[in-house]
């Protein structure tokens, strides 16, 4: 299994389990680990391979050949300490890119200690992105590096009916209309010449405060 185009996902909770589905839905082959054998079971047939193991002991993960693959994500949210320990395993195995899932910023920062590459806050990211919608017209909302976001929303009437470039849209809002979606159509990207009517779709792209405050307009 351990081809350019594969991954090591070890805790399939919640978090985990959806992770590799996804991956395996993208054409990614998926080794995944658990201790739990319920959960083992239940994804015997979805996974490329699904094992019940203990992540923190190196030669458990030797036998099933980790060390051979290039990403590894630790998905264990339930034991901060298996967590942990299954990520200096990890790191004493070489392993080029590791991933691992925080709880909290305590866990966090062990695991940035650590020497983790990728250290991942999904339910602090889930969060804040919610509170971004909930407080505006933003129909969804990706934050690309903190105080700069991707912001889907409906095209305020000042923009409809005109060229983009005639707007004086980035001069005046500090944003840019990166993509568009007419309605039952798919995402094209926008330029000078794009024509937006009321019913499309728009991605904003832009610092945080300017592009939330933009897809607001009306």
């Amino acid at each position: 299994m351990a081809e350019a185009d594969s991954v090591v996902v070890i805790g399939l909770g919640r978090f985990g389990q959806s992770l590799a589905l996804e991956l395996m839905a993208a054409g990614t082959e998926v080794l995944g680990i658990d201790m739990d054998e319920e959960l083992v079971q239940a994804l015997n047939t979805q996974l490329t391979q699904v094992v019940r193991a203990d992540s923190t002991k190196e030669e458990a993960l030797r036998q099933l050949a980790v060390d051979e693959f290039d990403r590894v994500v630790v998905a264990i949210g339930n034991d901060i300490s298996a967590s942990i320990l299954t990520c200096s395993v990890l790191l004493g195995m070489k392993i080029p890119v590791i991933w691992a899932k925080a709880v909290d910023d305590r866990h966090g920062v062990i695991l940035e200690q650590l020497g983790v590459h990728h250290v991942i806050y999904p339910e602090k990211d889930m969060g804040r992105k919610v509170a971004h919608l909930v407080r505006g017209a933003a129909l969804d909302y990706i934050e690309v590096e903190p105080g700069y976001a991707m912001v889907k929303a409906s095209p305020p009437a000042r923009l409809c009916g005109v060229p983009l470039g005639q707007t004086g849209l980035r001069k005046e809002f500090g944003v840019t209309v990166a993509a568009f979606k007419k309605p039952g159509a798919d995402w094209h990207n926008a330029d000078a010449d794009t024509v937006l009517g009321p019913e499309d779709r728009i991605l904003i792209v832009g610092p945080t405060r300017m592009a939330e405050g933009f897809a607001q307009l009306r």
